[in-house]
């Protein structure tokens, strides 16, 4: 797989990998998040959508809801719709700690993030590929996260965007010329080599889904610790 080449040093910043439940086992959802936690994940990350932002149909709030007695892992909501500060509410009173909606979805992102926290949830704003970090320029300070989709979002078991290792080096230079305190996610394509590109450009968190955690041939826990053995996590 072609990558592009960027020379930074390795990131110091700790690393969380955040399992993708729409790539569990959907007809033994329980089991699959007890086997995730005791695993050793370190979060949940629940993809919503809505059928028009993108073109897929996923997880609902009756998922989220059913799910949040089970464990104590920070569950992280990322809606990919139209329209998502009208499922800010649902989702925050059904366990959501993390909310992340997308710029190009919110013509009024800065109103949306402050819903967000008035919630008492963290903010979390996506970016498509070709999304710039440049639209996170005026917001960046009161962001807890910004998540670079490293695929075009809608569908698992896409290639990766090599074009994406540059962007997060710019975001990550964006957020700290501001001096703002946002973890950068990715999500899309995760495996040992790009985890390991992206956390040297500056990503801290990465949503592991069928590239790199829900693997025919391994568990979750020695996929866990493949990954993490890369970076020295």
């Amino acid at each position: 797989m072609p990558v592009e080449s960027v020379s930074l040093e390795i990131t110091t910043r700790p690393v969380a990998i955040s399992a993708s439940v729409m790539c569990a086992n959907l007809g033994r959802l329980e089991a699959e998040v007890l086997a995730l936690e005791e695993a050793g994940v370190d979060r949940l990350h629940f993809d919503v959508m809505d059928g028009h932002f993108v073109p897929n149909i996923t997880l609902g709030v009756d998922v989220l809801r059913a799910l949040r007695p089970l464990t104590r892992l920070p569950f992280d909501v990322h809606l990919m719709t139209d329209h998502p500060e009208v499922l800010l509410g649902m989702f925050a009173q059904a366990g959501a700690d993390c909310l992340i909606v997308h710029a190009e979805a919110c013509p009024f992102l800065h109103r949306t993030v402050r819903e967000i926290h008035a919630l008492g949830r963290q903010a979390g704003v996506a970016l498509n590929p070709v999304t710039p970090p440049t639209a996170l320029g005026y917001i960046a300070d009161e962001l807890d996260r910004v998540l670079v989709m490293s695929v075009d979002p809608g569908f698992a078991g896409q290639p990766f965007i090599p074009a994406v290792i540059r962007k997060v080096a710019d975001l990550r230079r964006l957020l700290d010329e501001q001096g703002a305190t946002a973890q950068i996610e990715v999500d899309g394509a995760i495996n040992r080599e790009t985890l390991s590109l992206l956390a040297a450009a500056g990503a801290t968190v990465f949503v592991g889904g069928t590239s790199g955690l829900f693997l025919k041939h391994k568990s979750y826990r020695e996929a866990l610790v493949e990954l993490r053995t890369v970076i020295g996590a």
